[in-house]
């Protein structure tokens, strides 16, 4: 059976990797003068917690110091992201599950202001039963800790569950709580989520082979 579906938030419910991305790179260039690829960001903080995109950033700087520059970067993040569009068929997904009754969490390493900020610009504030974010945990994403509260708070097994990401850090962390996972091919490729241990890799929430497969989950 299907009970609960778990979302990662950033590249998977919208495309948002651009506009972390220039937030990124503003900030460098206005503090440091510094240039910042489209690759270093891919490498050091696609799908990574801020505490671990800052160590990856500047190993030479404070904990306090990394705080305060996370700070920041949310800051301009959501100064760019007034407005964001739900990745194409999710609306359609959520509907199915609210005729079916089937659980659903957010699931992210994004911090609380910038969850709550991002589902209310998408008008999906009201959609989801919970919100797991990692600043609440004592671990976040690769380590399997924020899927499997997900499922504890929608009262599920893991293979009861399916969870949607669309970075390496999070298919780790979905994939070491044993969900059946898809991957969002926004920030990597089809071929690259499948490599990192994805079930199914698509574009869109309207892919068929998605549909096909949340079908028979229900009628298991």
């Amino acid at each position: 059976m299907l009970d609960a579906l778990l979302f990662d938030l950033d590249g998977t419910l919208t495309d948002t990797d651009h506009l972390h991305l220039v937030a990124i790179q503003q900030l460098l260039m206005e503090e440091d003068n510094r240039p910042f690829s489209e690759q270093e960001f891919m490498a050091k903080c696609s799908g990574r917690a801020n505490a671990q995109l800052c160590e990856l950033l500047f190993p030479e700087r404070s904990v306090e110091e990394h705080r305060a520059f996370a700070d920041r970067k949310e800051a301009r993040f959501r100064a760019l992201s007034t407005r964001l569009e739900p990745i194409p068929g999710l609306l359609r997904l959520l509907a199915w599950s609210d005729e079916r009754r089937i659980g659903r969490a957010v699931v992210t390493n994004a911090p609380r202001a910038n969850a709550d900020h991002m589902l209310a610009a998408m008008g999906l504030a009201e959609r989801f039963a919970h919100v797991v974010v990692a600043e609440d945990l004592a671990r976040a994403k690769p380590d399997p800790l924020p899927y499997q509260t997900g499922l504890l708070k929608l009262n599920a097994t893991a293979d009861q569950g399916m969870a949607f990401e669309d970075s390496i850090p999070g298919l780790a962390a979905a994939k070491g709580a044993g969900l059946y996972t898809v991957g969002l091919a926004t920030s990597q490729s089809a071929e690259c989520l499948l490599g990192a241990g994805a079930d199914l890799a698509i574009e869109t929430f309207d892919d068929p082979r998605l549909w096909a497969e949340l079908e028979r989950r229900v009628q298991a």
